[in-house]
Parts: structure tokens; sequence; C-alpha cells
């Protein structure tokens, strides 16, 4: 007689209870973290509108006194908006004797000249810092990093004096020439290109490209992004200098716009309601850039130079 072999014993079942717990478990797991992301959300949201109501704000108050009347805008009662807009204030910003039209020409023209020169300037030499080897690099680039510790008004003298000398005060040359050039903005250009793919560049060596035509034809189509960065910022700084076309700009002709807006608030009298309608005014193209390059700011901001 063989002995026969015991079949094997069926798998232990969970209880009734585990079962319904699980069940129940899985049932409140996807609940809980979609409550969770919409409380985060809900937050998040909050925190923005607010932060955004913050930064608003001012131009809220340019616009709101730059559209009233002097004694609403002195008034100890506040409103949110005046009782009737006073759109001649900014008609008078344009008016015979007004030299608003002359400021924003000039701006616009010294704002584009000295974004473009940076621009062609500094890329090149950000590029030859970070990928052309020579015996002496390192020791540009301190020195560069250096100027960028000399504070601004040791050199306004000196730069002052040399304008002078050749005859460009009171000219285009004389605003846009002294900043053609940044060291900042060439540390950025340096810092930049330390990150682009070596790869593109030995590829164009190999077709027979040297350092410049590889610069231009790759390094700069690749980089664009962060070229529109870089000039937002450098035409909003150049917009809103002050201290230079002041002393440079000694004829009424050669101001700027933020040299005009100085001319609101004198000794003797200060036009309110004209300056914050110039204010508005003076702050609309800088808006405008902003809206239309925001996405190159962002994109120039977090990417390396080359998508994927």
């Amino acid at each position: 007689m063989s002995a026969t072999t015991p079949a094997p014993a069926p798998p232990a079942r969970p209880a009734p209870e585990r079962r319904a717990s699980r069940r129940t478990g899985r049932g409140r797991r996807p609940g809980r973290h979609r409550s969770r992301a919409l409380v985060a959300a809900v937050l998040l949201y909050t925190v923005l509108v607010a932060v955004a109501v913050l930064f608003l704000l001012p131009y809220y108050l340019i616009a709101r006194n730059g559209l009233s009347t002097p004694e609403e805008i002195t008034s100890p009662e506040w409103t949110l908006l005046p009782a009737a807009l006073q759109w001649g204030n900014i008609a008078e910003l344009f008016g015979p004797g007004s030299l608003m039209a002359v400021g924003l020409r000039n701006s616009a023209v010294v704002a584009v000249l000295q974004t473009a020169g940076q621009l062609l300037v500094c890329a090149p030499a950000g590029y030859a810092l970070a990928r052309i080897p020579y015996r002496h690099a390192d020791t540009v680039f301190y020195l560069v990093v250096v100027v960028l510790m000399i504070p601004a008004a040791v050199t306004f003298v000196p730069t002052f004096v040399m304008v002078s000398s050749l005859g460009w005060v009171s000219s285009l040359r004389g605003l846009v020439v002294p900043m053609l050039f940044s060291g900042f903005t060439a540390f950025l250009f340096r810092q930049f290109f330390l990150g682009f793919p070596r790869e593109l560049e030995d590829a164009a060596r190999v077709d027979g490209l040297g350092y410049w035509g590889t610069f231009w034809r790759v390094v700069v189509p690749n980089s664009l992004q962060f070229f529109a960065a870089i000039g937002v910022i450098t035409f909003i700084g150049s917009w809103n200098s002050f201290l230079w076309p002041l002393v440079i700009a000694q004829d009424s002709q050669a101001w700027t716009v933020q040299v005009v807006l100085s001319t609101y608030i004198t000794a003797q009298t200060i036009d309110l309601q004209e300056l914050f309608a110039a204010a508005a005014v003076s702050v609309a193209p800088l808006v405008l850039v902003f809206l239309f390059f925001q996405r190159h700011i962002v994109q120039g901001a977090t990417e390396t130079g080359i998508k994927g």
C-alpha cells in the first residue's frame, strides 16, 4: 500500500473584518490626498493673490492720483477712484512747452542703444572668458570681478571728465557710449556660457568653424532666451537711470524721461497731479516690455541654453 501525499492546505484568507478595513482604507486615501491637494492649492493661490495685490498697489496709486485733482490727492477722505477721471492731466504733459515727449524719445533711444551695445560687447567678452583658453584668462576674469567691487561714485567724476574732454556733453554719445560695457553683464554671460553644452561647439569646430563662427552660428541662436532676459534687465536699468543723464544732459533737449520727472518737484512748487500722470506715462513702456518678454525672462532664468 503506497503512502499518499497530503494535499496542500489552502492559503489562509484574511478575516472579513480585515478585508473590510482594507477596502475602507483604500477608499479613504484618495479622498485624503485630494482634499490635501485642494487645501494646498487654495493656500498657494491665496498667497499669490496677496503678493500680486501688494506689488500692484503702487501702480494703482500712480494711475489713481494721475487722474485726480490736487484736492482729491491731498484729501484726508480716501476714495478708490476719483469722482471724475481727469484725462486732461495726461494731455497737459504733451502740451506746448512740455518736455515729456522729448524725454520719452531720448530715453527710448538711449535705452535701446545701451541694451544693444551691451549685448554686442558683453556677450563676446563673456564667451571669451568662458571658452577661449589663453594664458591670462583667469587674471582678466579677476579684474572684471574687481571692477564690480568698485562703487560707481568713484568712477563718476573721471568718466565725466573724459566725456567732457571729448565734447560729448548734452549729446547721445555722452549718454550711451560710457554705458556700453558692464562688468556685471559680462560676468553673467561668462557664467552662463560655462554651462553651455560643449558637444555643439565641438561639432561646429569639426565643420571648420572657429571661435567667432561658433559663437555667432551655434551659441547665440541657442541662447536667445538668456539674451532676452539680460536685454530686458539692461533696458529697464537704462530707462530708470537718473544721475548720469542729469549731469551729462545739460541741455533740456537731451533730457531723459527721469530728468523730466524731476522738474515737477521744485523748491517752490510740486505739481502732484502732473507728477503722478508723468510717472504713469513713464512706467507704461516698461510694463509693455515686461509683458511682452516675460516668457523669455522666465525661460532665460531657468534654462541653460538648449531645449531637450
